[in-house]
């Protein structure tokens, strides 16, 4: 099967780093802001022990045929993995209750400040957020068009990630920039 915007499953080696993180942080609770097809959710869930959860958000319900399917094709049990299909910043509210130790944030560029700010006070003390393509193909690194608006919303993350000093942080030159934010 082909599909449109295939660039935006994470690479191999993001997937490894994602399992290898999972490994060392050990997370009982993940979520997982951008599911597109899946391969991130099943990295990350590779990571993890069998009494963990990760809850993974997809707004683009046309998807959901295809994650459910490289759900069932994967070489470990995958029932620790919960599937939601909505806005994230909706299906957030809904997980309120949840203390993550582990968020990843690869979903709308341009809400990528909100997500951030909707799931700070569900992260523990501790807990770790990783946002991807915080490089954004580069294009933060240039002289940004008035109508790049994703670009735009990328720059304002990484200056608010930047200055937050509730947060450990980092950017990974990893595939298209990868931050680790430690939540102090």
């Amino acid at each position: 099967m082909r599909l449109l915007n295939a660039r935006m499953i994470s690479g191999a080696m993001q997937g490894r780093l994602l399992k290898m993180l999972c490994r060392m942080i050990n997370p009982k609770n993940v979520l997982e802001i951008g599911t597109f097809v899946g391969y991130s959710t099943l990295c990350i869930a590779e990571g993890m022990n069998n009494d963990s959860t990760i809850h993974t958000i997809e707004i683009d319900d046309e998807l959901e045929d295809i994650i459910v399917e490289n759900f069932k094709k994967a070489p470990f049990d995958t029932k620790n993995i919960i599937l939601h299909i909505g806005d994230a910043l909706q299906v957030i509210d809904n997980l309120k209750d949840t203390v993550f130790d582990l968020v990843f944030i690869d979903g709308n560029k341009r809400q990528y400040l909100q997500y951030y700010n909707k799931i700070f006070t569900l992260v523990r003390q501790g807990g770790f957020i990783l946002a991807d393509n915080t490089f954004w193909n580069g294009k933060i690194f240039e002289k940004i068009k008035s109508n790049d608006f994703q670009t735009q919303a990328i720059v304002q993350f990484n200056d608010f990630i930047a200055n937050d000093n509730r947060v450990e942080k980092i950017i990974l030159p990893v595939r298209d920039g990868l931050t680790i934010i430690s939540k102090k």
